[in-house]
């Protein structure tokens, strides 16, 4: 089998790139654990590490109300050095699953799902990236590095969801589910990508499908058979079902712990009444998964597409976002190289993303640490992280839509789209 230097090299510079930064800044990932743009509730690795601390001494992780991830994370990380005594193993178990998520990106852009699916064909298919480009991308990414370092568990979610796509496009629809089941066990909002999913492999294996319905069925019965197994495995970790079930799902649900991040959620429940808060609960739970029949309806000829726009309403829209989902919605991108001549406000977008990137922290101190400022200040500078993505993420809907439209009308290619 022949090797692709190209991609040994990318892969080999991105692991050689995360190792330098952690010689040279040995402090560097205990800082970025403690951003609140990196690490949330659900996915810090040093509440991952209070929960470790006890699971090691037989008593309950979830006691004191820190520790709110999946359980079968922590006999993976009992397997590991103490990260206090020696931090490099730990740290280049980060760096190999990153580059297992690279591999999967490789693969979903190999396919070429992008540009020809069953019901649709790009009319400027030749214009697009290799896969090896979209991974390095994806490696190379400050956002991705820096959730690297953090050693947030977050990528242990990308690695699922991209895992469930990579299988999709190859047809194989049980390891898709299964993958999916895993992303949605750590973070449990991955479920609402199974409609979509379940396209893409239905897609890929229409011709041999005789009946849709029990193929719908088969998936879904893998999904939650997924599911069910990893509750069962946690069970026997932890011994009590309903407490473990409350301390991660239920905490995901009900948003308990206001700490600030990158997202919508914290300070609107921040400023609730308590008597109307299971009422915007609902509203905002209800407004996330909304988006799931919609985009699905509408692009159905594009499922991949569907996947990656959900993605993007995940970074922006989910009760505890950080930069790591983010991350996830820019590494996918770069799939639709083909539709980028027709997006009319990158710069903004950009321009808002880096504005709020590099504001965010000063924002931050001058709240927290130097007292000159309130929670207005981060909080402003948030709602510009998520202007950015949504004006990215609704000119790539427009992008794709004006693609469709084109196929669809050939004579009016080129011709100008005027609001009615």
């Amino acid at each position: 089998m022949a090797v692709d230097r190209r991609k040994v090299a990318v892969f080999s510079a991105a692991f050689i790139l995360r190792l330098v930064l952690v010689y040279l800044f040995p402090s560097l990932p205990d800082l970025l654990t403690g951003r609140v743009e990196v690490s949330t509730p659900v996915n810090s690795f040093k509440r991952l590490q209070e929960g470790l601390f006890l699971y090691t001494r037989n008593v309950s992780p979830y006691d004191g109300g820190v520790f709110h991830q999946a359980p079968l994370l922590l006999p993976l990380f009992a397997l590991l050095p103490d990260v206090k005594s020696n931090p490099v193993p730990t740290a280049i178990f980060y760096f190999l699953v990153d580059l297992v998520n690279a591999h999967a990106l490789v693969t979903i852009s190999e396919s070429g799902q992008s540009v020809q699916s069953r019901l649709h064909s790009a009319i400027r298919k030749h214009i697009r990236w290799d896969g090896v480009s979209v991974a390095a991308w994806f490696l190379f990414n400050p956002f991705t590095i820096a959730t690297c370092l953090a050693r947030s568990t977050s990528v242990f979610t990308t690695t699922g969801i991209l895992f469930a796509v990579s299988n999709a496009v190859s047809g194989n629809s049980v390891n898709a589910m299964l993958a999916l089941g895993f992303a949605s066990y750590l973070s449990l909002y991955p479920a609402l990508l199974f409609v979509p999913l379940v396209l893409l492999c239905y897609d890929q294996r229409a011709q041999k499908l005789p009946n849709t319905a029990a193929f719908i069925v088969q998936n879904a019965s893998i999904l939650f058979g997924s599911i069910a197994g990893l509750l069962g495995l946690s069970y026997l970790i932890t011994g009590n079902f309903w407490e473990f079930m409350s301390a991660t799902y239920g905490f995901h649900l009900l948003v308990p712990d206001l700490t600030p991040n990158v997202g919508l959620w914290w300070y609107f429940f921040i400023e609730m009444f308590d008597s109307f808060r299971e009422f915007f609960l609902g509203v905002f739970w209800l407004h996330l998964a909304s988006y799931v029949g919609g985009l699905t309806a509408r692009l159905r000829r594009q499922p991949l597409f569907v996947i990656t726009s959900l993605l993007g309403v995940f970074a922006i829209f989910k009760p505890y976002p950080s930069i790591s989902d983010a991350s996830l919605y820019f590494a996918l991108l770069p799939l639709y190289r083909h539709t980028y001549p027709f997006m009319r406000y990158t710069f903004f977008a950009i321009s808002a993303i880096l504005y709020a990137s590099l504001l965010g922290p000063a924002f931050y101190h001058l709240w927290i640490y130097a007292g000159s400022g309130n929670a207005n200040f981060f909080y402003a500078i948030t709602l510009v992280w998520s202007l950015g993505l949504s004006i990215l993420l609704a000119d790539s809907i427009f992008a794709v839509l004006r693609d469709e439209w084109e196929q669809d009308h050939p004579e009016a290619r080129g011709s100008e789209v005027k609001q009615v």
